[in-house]
């Protein structure tokens, strides 16, 4: 009788085990609850839009332009926000960006130039020295008054990426009768900080992403739609639909040089606005009425 009690007792205590051990499975296993009043299945099968078929003797007339894409204006704040990282129903370019080079997805090119012809594919390893930097600082040791190095690790975060640059082809399509333009570029700006005072010394580029291969993987990652959320558009309909706001700094020329090169600071913007006006002109001269 107590050996028939004691293994009834053991076939409980067993019972019991299993059913926590699978009560852990399940909450170990268990997804978060779902942040929406549906379900977003389109998005990870988004594709961009396709280019329309360009043939050389269709070109009229082109000119390459470079611009600059300063996130501090506000239609360019969607490209800029989250900062917050641990953001997941949306990301800002950067992080974008940021994930498709860890992941291998997007290329970066840039030394030994800085290369915005695609010449120079970036390694790996050279990518992960970019995007993570040690620093040196001098402190004085309280023990033994003397002075140590320390080091500091720094990432490039998105609060620190306030630019990017543009390197876009503009013509004329005869077979179409429109003004077209492909961006071929795009290449993210940090700020350069001085160490001693902390002001503001200039913007530092970092490499440079073809942007034709860019695209399929931008057209996957939505960006913020301050009017709908149910119609928030992707980074690579941004780009396309010139959904942002951006000035020239340098157009294509015999010199290859910049705008700020020959211009004061405050013609820089003039000079801008005449090249967009020469373009411009460009189209509407294709027209006889």
């Amino acid at each position: 009788m107590k050996k028939a009690i004691v293994s009834l007792t053991a076939v409980f205590f067993l019972f019991c085990l299993s059913l926590t051990l699978n009560a852990q499975t399940v909450l170990s296993n268990s997804t978060p609850p779902l942040d929406a009043p549906y379900v977003h299945e389109h998005l990870d099968k988004r594709k961009p839009i396709p280019y329309t078929h360009l043939r050389e003797a269709d070109v009229m007339w082109s000119k390459r332009v470079w611009r600059v894409i300063d996130l501090r204006e506000k239609i360019n704040l969607p490209l800029y926000y989250p900062t917050d990282e641990e953001v997941k129903n949306r990301q800002s370019l950067w992080k974008v960006i940021k994930m498709g080079l860890e992941s291998g997805e997007l290329t970066a090119y840039d030394k030994p130039v800085f290369d915005d012809e695609f010449q120079y594919e970036m390694p790996i390893s050279q990518i992960k020295a970019v995007l993570n930097t040690v620093d040196t600082t001098i402190t004085q040791n309280i023990n033994t008054g003397g002075w140590d190095t320390v080091y500091i690790p720094v990432s490039v975060t998105t609060d620190k990426v306030k630019r990017y640059w543009v390197k876009e082809d503009w013509f004329f399509d005869k077979q179409r009768s429109v003004m077209d333009v492909r961006i071929m570029g795009i290449s993210p700006l940090i700020e350069v900080i001085d160490k001693n005072t902390g002001d503001f010394r200039s913007y530092k580029p970092l490499f440079w992403l073809y942007f034709p291969q860019c695209r399929p993987y931008f057209a996957r990652y939505e960006v913020f739609n301050r009017h709908n959320d149910a119609e928030r558009r992707t980074f690579d309909d941004i780009f396309e639909k010139r959904q942002f706001s951006s000035y020239i700094y340098k157009e294509a020329n015999v010199y290859d040089r910049q705008i700020l090169e020959y211009a004061g600071q405050i013609d820089v913007l003039l000079e801008s606005d005449r090249i967009k006006e020469e373009i411009f002109e460009v189209e509407h001269d294709m027209w006889h009425f």
